[in-house]
């Protein structure tokens, strides 16, 4: 398998250096083949070969009823979509330099002291050096002064850090390293004692802490770029970056990550306008010092749980940077995007399945996303802002209306007619690549690869989604050995796996059946409507 290497740095049209990943001699040919205009023009030449394919009564075949149903949905669908679309520009062309001008200069008047904790397990030792040395070298380039807290759990990994502080920061007194050994009980452990760790040194207001995961390269001008925007307003109190990501895996699944962050990149951006982002990535998040070291953050990160109506009170194993992200929106506090700062990720897919892997990484993403969500909404648009509240409704929203095509394509092929599934194809195949194309304005290249994986994304996702909704306490990390263990047996049938189960494919019928009845091809039961 061939490694990716970063190798160089580009100038954005913002004229900010932000570093990309580029694959090397072994595996360019392929990746710049599925990239190139030449494939594009193959993709859209099949493309309108099939639609000239298509008989004429193909295109009438398909009734208004059918035509309504998807039609309404998909110009909310898509216009949600152009809304954050156009909000990501006006961020990055407008907003985010004038924000960019300010950060930079009030860093030169009284650079903060900075904390870069970084927490390692089960990562083998190789990625384990190029993160620390990412760190130190962030470190020694901070403006102010700069602490290493390293939250380690084998002795190996404590003494390979050891080693690189050595070598890389020699005699000096700018940096300084903090070794955290703790049993292996989980990233929220991790990071709660090396928040302890930072508390006891007593940092001022305005230092920060960089929250680094153990697989996570970050660029050495880190603290330079980020911290100022905490000098600038008290509100401010964490931010992340943009994220490119090392895929040691097979080719489907470095196209699969290279989309998944170029959709991020946008998404972010559209709510880093609202100054209110819907995540803090475990990847890296830059916090206020003040708040690492208040005692209830670093509870809510340790120890979190909900209440839900039917499946009781249950802990959060995983998701800490949604306790994190939820804790600060709950106290009112910003949370930015930092789009010109580029963190480099080294992902290690958990099967060599794809779709295998997909179900895992899926299912832990949206249940802590999932899990986190209704208390969010409860907060109300009052306290977090109108367009934050609704993007975080829509989250819930979107898992039925992103299915909704699929379902009506799938009865109108069967009870209208089967030209209905070469016209949904046909749509698909056009409506991704636009949005395919759309992603040239976060990354420099798109691959014809993306069409489809934005349909799996989309229908697979929502599935997945689905599922998890009637079923947050099943919880498990892919890394550690961290899952749920309730026994089905000891638990009220209220909230047993039969019940979600039930409830799951309840809400799944009553779903199809109400598509069906907007398509009329179910009959209505009018005695129930009190219709004559």
């Amino acid at each position: 398998m061939t490694g990716l290497s970063l190798i160089s740095s580009v100038s954005t049209r913002q004229g900010a250096q932000v570093t990309f990943i580029k694959e090397s001699a072994g595996n360019s040919s392929s990746i710049r083949l599925s990239e190139s205009v030449g494939a594009h023009i193959l993709y859209v030449v099949a493309v309108a070969a099939f639609a000239a394919a298509l008989p004429t009564e193909a295109y009438a075949s398909v009734s208004a009823g059918v035509v309504g149903t998807i039609g309404f949905l998909a110009m909310w669908r898509y216009g949600w979509g152009l809304l954050h679309f156009i909000r990501a520009l006006i961020f990055r062309k407008s907003v985010f330099p004038r924000m960019r001008q300010a950060a930079s200069a009030v860093i030169k008047q009284d650079p903060p002291n900075a904390f870069l904790l970084v927490t390692t397990f089960r990562i083998d030792s190789a990625v384990t050096t190029r993160v620390y040395k990412a760190a130190f070298e962030a470190a020694l380039a901070a403006p102010g002064k700069a602490t290493i807290v390293a939250s380690v759990v084998e002795a190996g990994d404590q003494r390979l850090v050891k080693a690189l502080f050595h070598a890389i920061c020699g005699d000096q007194d700018k940096v300084d390293l903090v070794v955290v050994r703790i049993a292996g009980t989980g990233k929220r452990d991790a990071l709660a004692y090396g928040f302890r760790a930072i508390a006891r040194r007593t940092p001022a207001d305005n230092d920060v802490v960089a929250v680094i995961d153990g697989d996570s390269i970050v660029p050495p001008d880190l603290i330079q770029k980020c911290a100022g925007f905490f000098q600038l307003d008290p509100a401010v109190g964490a931010l992340t970056t943009d994220e490119l990501s090392e895929v040691r895996g097979s080719r489907i699944f470095q196209e699969w990550y290279a989309l998944r962050f170029a959709q991020r990149h946008t998404l972010m951006s559209s709510m880093g306008y609202s100054e209110r982002v819907l995540t803090l990535t475990g990847r890296m998040a830059m916090f206020r010092a003040s708040i690492i070291c208040n005692p209830e953050f670093i509870r809510q990160v340790e120890l979190d749980y909900i209440d839900h109506w039917r499946l009781g009170r249950f802990k959060f194993l995983t998701g800490d940077d949604k306790s994190s992200w939820f804790w600060l929106l709950r106290n009112g506090y910003k949370m930015l995007y930092v789009p010109d700062i580029v963190v480099l990720t080294v992902e290690d897919p958990p099967s060599e399945n794809f779709v295998s892997a997909a179900a895992m990484l899926m299912v832990r993403w949206f249940g802590n996303m999932l899990r986190t969500n209704s208390r969010a909404l409860a907060l109300g648009p009052r306290r977090i802002g109108l367009f934050t509240w609704w993007a975080i409704l829509d989250q819930r929203m979107s898992m039925w209306t992103s299915i909704v095509g699929f379902v009506v394509a799938l009865l109108a092929g069967i009870f209208v007619s089967g030209y209905a599934l070469l016209l949904y194809a046909l749509w698909i195949l056009t409506s991704r690549y636009v949005l395919t194309l759309s992603l040239l304005a976060s990354r420099p290249r798109v691959s014809v690869f993306y069409p489809f994986l934005l349909y799996f994304n989309q229908i697979f996702g929502s599935l997945v989604k689905v599922h998890v909704t009637f079923r947050l306490d099943r919880q498990k990390w892919t890394r550690q050995k961290t899952t749920s263990a309730t026994k089905a047996a000891k638990r009220p049938l209220i909230a047993s796996n039969f019940m979600s189960a039930y409830m799951h494919s309840l809400s799944l019928a009553a779903f199809v059946t109400v598509l069906a009845w907007g398509m009329n091809v179910l009959p209505t039961p009018r005695a129930f409507l009190f219709f004559p």
